[in-house]
């Protein structure tokens, strides 16, 4: 729409302003007002003819700790899709200006919030704070400029959407995991990210439909594979699709994206794109146990394409005929020595899963553990000094180290959760792993459950949660870290 047409025909429509909060709403909405810092004054014309939603605001930012926007709201409850194309008029001051889609506790600037915005600069991401005045995370999407925004809410669960029609949209990928209390606020937001500044947008075929619960059994399940970066907790999508993507290894050049799905194993580049299928010869059953050498020359599979039991191959990183390297089975590759010469992996011998190594040429396997119950997940430190694993043996599974030859075996974790598949960040002063909940059997590591990625430094102990999300099997199965050890890779679920 031309911004000089629609500012003069607004002038002659019949409008309703609203400026603060009051017993007559906005259209579909029941109030208004301005949040947190905001030095000039907000407002908001509502349209009848043209159902129409022109928000006008300054505001420092909407990020950290507190929300500085005017806002558009109704109370709700339940699971609902709120729904908008959004224009911004005037080339604006700022490019981090935001028009969002708003589902938020109170109207608190430091409220627990989940918001889609489209930033000046075409950016869209949903952006989420997870307690009262906590930092605010996002997730980009790669869509730019998208003409319809989307915040859906399922459960505790809110992702984003992009030019939707009466479809419902097309799934950008990633969501967040909030607790919200009922009722909570949805609406419609405008930040100007210049206080001294009113920046304006233009909200139209504002839609907002509850969402009644569907059973697993009807709904689609959708995979994203995203990045994480570990100093401020934020997210992008690399890519998002129907069915199961699995376990990503991150190749030593920084380049590459190595994961599996369906039982084949694909590439992506890890600024996105289109995944490339990797030439595998006769492994076509591979599971979510896969690496990269520390060269980057070779991959390393577990497949059962040929005994129906899971056995560990290599082949060119380019693709190739897998060479078998364990004689016995089943076993499950987790971890690549750093100097190439020795795999770790997990295998079950006479009943009993524990940890073996195993020369990458072959040969005779090394038990390395002999506890009762099950050891899993081993990947080697950086200096290959030790070797981390998950272990049942206390009563939950916990993260444990021993080194290379199995001695010195000790509990790293201790806590009311079921942790798994650690990997050491290759500059060695971090430890990420996956953490199921107690009620989920400490042998076991399902699929499509609530987990927290965590993140352990090495050196003080202190453990960080990076993301809340639904995964589980295949989130982190191997090691997954960028070799700067700046950003971590993994994959998130969704079933809509």
């Amino acid at each position: 729409m031309n911004h000089v047409i629609f500012s003069a025909a607004v002038m002659m429509m019949t409008v309703m302003f609203v400026s603060c909060a009051g017993p007559a709403g906005p259209g579909i909405f029941s109030g208004s007002g301005d949040i947190g810092d905001t030095a000039l004054p907000g407002r908001v014309v509502y349209d009848d003819d043209w159902d129409t939603y022109t928000i006008t605001a300054s505001g420092d930012n909407m990020w950290a700790g507190r929300d500085d926007l005017h806002f558009v709201w109704k109370k709700m409850s339940g699971d609902l899709a709120l729904a908008a194309d959004i224009e911004w008029i005037g080339e604006g001051t700022d490019p981090h200006r935001k028009a969002c889609l708003i589902i938020r506790q109170s109207l608190d600037p430091g409220s627990v919030c989940c918001y889609a915005a489209l930033h000046g600069d075409g950016l869209t991401c949903l952006q989420y704070r997870e307690f009262r005045g906590g930092d605010t995370r996002e997730i980009r999407i790669s869509a730019a400029l998208p003409r319809r925004v989307t915040i859906e809410k399922r459960g505790a669960y809110y992702s984003l959407l992009f030019d939707s029609e009466d479809s419902g949209g097309v799934p950008a990928g990633g969501s967040c995991r909030l607790d919200l209390e009922e009722p909570f606020y949805v609406g419609l937001g405008v930040c100007a990210h210049t206080n001294s500044t009113l920046e304006t947008a233009m909200f139209s075929r504002v839609a907002v439909r509850q969402l009644e619960p569907v059973p697993d059994s009807l709904t689609t399940l959708e995979s994203t594979l995203e990045t994480i970066s570990i100093a401020s907790l934020n997210r992008r999508v690399v890519c998002h699709t129907d069915g199961r993507l699995e376990a990503p290894n991150w190749s030593p050049d920084g380049t590459t994206l190595i994961f599996n799905s369906d039982g084949l194993l694909y590439r992506i580049s890890a600024g996105g794109g289109r995944p490339e299928r990797i030439p595998t010869g006769f492994a076509g059953r591979i599971n979510n146990d896969h690496g990269i050498s520390p060269d980057g020359r070779q991959l390393v599979i577990s497949d059962q394409s040929e005994t129906g039991s899971s056995l560990i191959y290599t082949l060119p990183f380019a693709g190739g005929i897998p060479k078998r390297i364990t004689p016995l089975g089943p076993s499950y590759w987790h971890g690549w020595s750093p100097d190439g010469k020795r795999l770790a992996y997990c295998a079950e011998r006479n009943g009993n899963y524990d940890i073996y190594t195993i020369p990458v040429t072959g040969g005779t396997e090394t038990r390395l553990t002999t506890a009762e119950g099950l050891d899993d997940g081993p990947d080697y430190s950086p200096d290959g000094n030790y070797i981390y694993f998950n272990s049942a043996r206390s009563g939950t599974m916990q993260i444990w180290r021993m080194r290379p030859d199995g001695s010195g075996q000790t509990q790293i974790t201790e806590d009311d959760d079921n942790d798994w598949f650690p990997h050491p960040s290759p500059d060695g002063k971090w430890l990420v792993y996956v953490s199921f909940a107690k009620d989920v059997p400490a042998g076991d590591h399902p699929p499509d459950r609530d987990v927290m990625l965590r993140l352990l430094n090495l050196e003080t102990r202190e453990v960080t949660v990076l993301a809340r999300l639904l995964g589980g099997q295949g989130t982190i199965n191997v090691p997954s870290w960028a070799p700067d050890s700046r950003e971590l890779a993994f994959v998130s679920y969704q079933r809509r």
